[in-house]
């Protein structure tokens, strides 16, 4: 009986590996722009707080580093997860003297309701359909059924356009972490 068991057990983490690959496999992932590169400049409509506005990253840059992140679809349970997250942290990427931007090609639609429902009011929601701010920023992802969308790609850009920080990941838990960490090391070099 034991050896029926470890034959199951082993069958099903073969299955198991062969999910996640297939899952992996299954859409193309762009490479993020480099650190220390220039961040390309853009215009955009946005919303915050439900309430739409004409978003500029070099009007926003005047104002301290942003964290900008890409994600794929508006209301996806990957993407709210993110958002909260995103959310929850926001007064304290402020207190550094960054300001939050979340940007998508998915739903884009959406973004009132996303910025008001999962963002929580934090920060804006920036629309990109047809993903041709993602393309600038080196954050593409081609689904199986080739669609084109934003990839979970965070950034933080210094107030003079360099990069300080290029992390791609589809697990949206480590982005915080990771723009947070750096935006206080921008913080802590400025004084």
């Amino acid at each position: 009986m034991s050896h029926l068991k470890t034959k199951k057990n082993a069958g099903l983490i073969k299955t198991s590996i062969l999910a996640a690959a297939f899952t992996v496999c299954s859409f193309n992932l762009h490479a993020a722009l480099p650190v220390n590169s220039a961040a390309p400049s853009f215009n955009a409509d946005a919303s915050l707080a439900g309430k739409s506005f004409a978003f500029s990253l070099d009007k926003a840059l005047k104002k301290g580093p942003v964290v900008l992140y890409f994600f794929p679809v508006a209301f996806s349970s990957g993407c709210t997860l993110e958002a909260h997250a995103f959310a929850e942290a926001s007064d304290a990427f402020n207190a550094k003297g960054a300001t939050v931007f979340g940007i998508t090609s998915g739903n884009v639609e959406k973004i009132k309701e996303f910025s008001e429902q999962e963002c929580r009011n934090k920060f804006a929601v920036i629309a990109d359909p047809g993903a041709k701010i993602a393309k600038r920023y080196d954050s593409l992802m081609t689904t199986k059924d080739n669609k084109v969308l934003s990839n979970r790609t965070s950034y933080v850009i210094a107030p003079d356009h360099k990069i300080l920080l290029a992390y791609t990941d589809a697990n949206p838990e480590k982005h915080i972490e990771k723009t947070m960490e750096a935006v206080t090391q921008w913080h802590k070099n400025k004084k």
